[in-house]
């Protein structure tokens, strides 16, 4: 999930504001934090498996928390992965690091994924983070607006025609059985509070756990429609994409990398204020009581979507989901040319 969606679909996605600077590089390492392995010692650190770059594709942001408690309690260097951690400056493309080399992974929508891979950039989900897709439509909470269906003549706000929001709004209409000519789609830029609550529109895109958020933060309720069945869902929300020469050559980092992901998303599910604190060291905003509030507030909502799919390990690709995202893409014309081959593998989810 980005707390503010992408600018331009996979080839100019930019962050929104530039990295103060040094803001990765001042972060206090946590001393004695080592998952302990039982008994009267600590686990020993795995069998080095390499230098990896992570590439986070926003500014210094709470959605990013998991990545700083992994290397903030040692969790990557328990793993044998020495990382880094490196946020996009403004107007870099999504993966431009990643096909130069300048990095290993990188953070994206399964969505985005998939239209790189269409576009032959060679980039593949070896992990599914978040368990279903956070864009919804919101409305005001006494609005006539109960179910999708009653998005019929309305006007829906989306930021514009790309990203993940946009997603979302061709994902809420093919599912009900509308089209684009059923609602009035007004493209707002990031405006969705004020378009929302000076009634300029009757719903907008946004993320559940972001945008509804802080609309309730604002005082002013609102509800949020599903974009697709939850027995149906149509589109991968955030995942985590690897270069293809990394699984083609030495791949010996990803396991490790996400084996120290599940430790600390599970930190952070368990401790979200502890988290908050965590990712304080990171986010150069976040040193006010009023930032931290907001930013627990966002992790709270944020904390259902990190939980493993029912009868499946944590970061499991979903097969299925990632098929009909594929074709659902293919025929709403978000694809350079179809799909050649799957844009994920599940040869690296940790097991335990």
């Amino acid at each position: 999930m980005n707390t503010r969606p992408t600018t331009a679909g996979f080839r100019s996605r930019a962050v929104r504001s530039v990295i103060a600077a040094g803001a990765v590089a001042a972060v206090a390492v946590l001393a004695g934090c080592s998952p302990s392995a039982g008994g009267d010692g600590a686990e020993a650190p795995a069998a080095a498996a390499g230098d990896v770059t992570i590439g986070l594709t926003y500014t210094p942001n709470i959605q990013f928390v998991p990545f700083y408690v992994a290397e903030a309690k040692g969790y990557f260097d328990d793993k044998g992965v020495n990382v880094e951690l490196r946020h996009h400056g403004e107007g870099e493309d999504l993966f431009g690091a990643l096909a130069n080399g300048t990095e290993d992974f990188v953070y994206a929508g399964g969505d985005e994924i998939t239209q790189a891979r269409a576009a032959d950039i060679p980039v593949t989900s070896v992990a599914t983070l978040y368990n279903t897709y956070p864009a919804t439509l919101i409305v005001p909470e006494d609005s006539d607006i109960t179910t999708a269906e009653d998005a019929r003549g309305k006007t829906i706000g989306t930021p514009g025609p790309y990203g993940q929001t946009y997603f979302a709004l061709l994902s809420l209409l093919q599912s009900n059985g509308l089209t684009a000519d059923d609602v009035k789609i007004e493209y707002i830029g990031y405006t969705q509070q004020a378009a929302l609550t000076t009634g300029a529109v009757d719903g907008v895109m946004g993320y559940i756990n972001n945008d509804a958020v802080q609309f309730e933060k604002a005082g002013f309720p609102v509800r949020t429609i599903e974009i697709a069945p939850a027995d149906a869902p149509t589109l991968v929300g955030p995942s985590l994409g690897v270069a293809d020469s990394i699984i083609e050559g030495d791949d010996a980092s990803i396991t490790p990398v996400l084996e120290a992901l599940a430790l600390a998303t599970q930190d952070v599910i368990d401790n979200p204020e502890e988290s908050i604190d965590i990712a304080a060291e990171y986010i150069p905003t976040l040193y006010t009581d009023e930032a931290k509030s907001d930013a627990l507030a966002t992790l709270e909502a944020t904390i259902p979507f990190l939980s493993a799919q029912e009868g499946q390990p944590l970061f499991t690709n979903d097969a299925d989901v990632w098929a009909t995202m594929a074709t659902f893409m293919s025929d709403q014309d978000l694809l350079e040319k179809p799909l050649d081959g799957d844009a994920f593998t599940n040869a690296y989810v940790p097991k335990g």
